[in-house]
């Protein structure tokens, strides 16, 4: 019986501090920019202009007591969509930035086992190259894949990349908003008998050039302005690089059953600050219930009363 091989393609892309001199590391091998005078440095920090060749080195390192081959590879970087988190694109897919612009010296390199191997690489920043920060990565992938005996064999490719944060000398431009705010309540049929829940999605989207920090902060006000909820977000990823967009949720326990008020997220980076709310009207189901009841009963009376009142045109 012939095999289909499905292939999953893991790219292990490790944040470092920027005090921190660490590699992006998975165990068995690392990658990570080759030493200089100032020391190591735990990823590559670019600067250049338009139509400039940069040249620098990488190192790869094999972790095993056995020789390890690798595809080295320029890539571009890219938010998660399911927690905004640093990734690079795969290699068979479109490069617009670095991944199109950097070439190692070798595509493929053999690492001996518990050794180390350097390999230089260009960089060549387009003449037509917007200005503002291009990060991706170089990274290096073991293209073997470990299949399983079943008849649908799932096989892993593993790769580790070492981040380039790239800037192309020119204006910068930092902008960031939330947009499509929503909530959706979670409430028990019958008053006071559980918790109420609301869960609130957002987008923030950096609309500008440059790599941002962002900071959300999650308020929430009642009738006649009563102060209800004030929260400092922290799922939000530590960096949202330019022109990306994300899809985030907050979840807010003890929210109000009985409420008509507003839900406003404020977003701020390096000198932006941008906020989008939505309004909410929290009513528990049985009382809505009853109070859909009420009105479909005495829309039924007036209808059948007014019936009842018109006189009939004489003949």
């Amino acid at each position: 019986m012939r095999k289909l091989y499905v292939v999953l393609l893991g790219l292990l892309i490790v944040l470092c501090p920027v005090p921190a001199a660490h590699a992006a590391d998975n165990g068995n091998w690392s990658v990570y920019p080759a030493s200089s005078e100032l020391g190591g440095r735990p990823y590559f920090y670019l600067s250049a202009d338009p139509g400039t060749t940069l040249t620098d080195r990488v190192t790869v390192s094999n972790k095993t007591g056995a020789p390890l081959t690798f595809r080295l590879y320029a890539a571009d970087a890219y938010n998660t969509e399911r927690d905004g988190g640093f990734a690079v694109r795969a290699r068979t897919e479109k490069q617009r930035g670095v991944g199109a612009w950097a070439r190692p010296g070798r595509d493929r390199v053999t690492v001996p086992a518990n050794s180390s191997v350097t390999v230089p690489y260009t960089l060549t920043v387009p003449e037509s190259a917007e200005p503002g920060d291009h990060p991706g990565a170089l990274v290096a992938l073991d293209e073997r894949i470990a299949a399983s005996s079943a008849s649908v064999a799932v096989g892993i490719q593993q790769a580790v990349g070492a981040r380039v944060y790239l800037r192309v000398n020119g204006p910068t431009v930092p902008a960031l908003s939330v947009e499509d705010v929503t909530l959706a309540h979670d409430q028990p049929l019958v008053p006071g008998t559980g918790e109420s829940t609301a869960l609130i999605s957002y987008t923030l989207y950096n609309r500008g050039n440059v790599t941002l920090n962002p900071k959300v902060a999650l308020t929430a006000e009642g009738l006649f302005g009563r102060d209800l909820l004030h929260r400092d977000l922290k799922r939000i990823p530590s960096e949202l690089l330019p022109r990306q967009k994300i899809r985030l949720t907050e979840r807010w326990s003890g929210a109000p059953q009985l409420e008509w008020g507003e839900v406003r997220l404020t977003a701020s980076s390096r000198g932006v600050r941008e906020s989008a709310g939505v309004s909410f009207f929290a009513l528990p189901w049985l009382i809505a219930v009853v109070l859909v009841a009420a009105l479909a009963g005495a829309a039924v009376w007036l209808r059948v009363h007014r019936g009842r009142a018109r006189v009939p045109r004489a003949a």
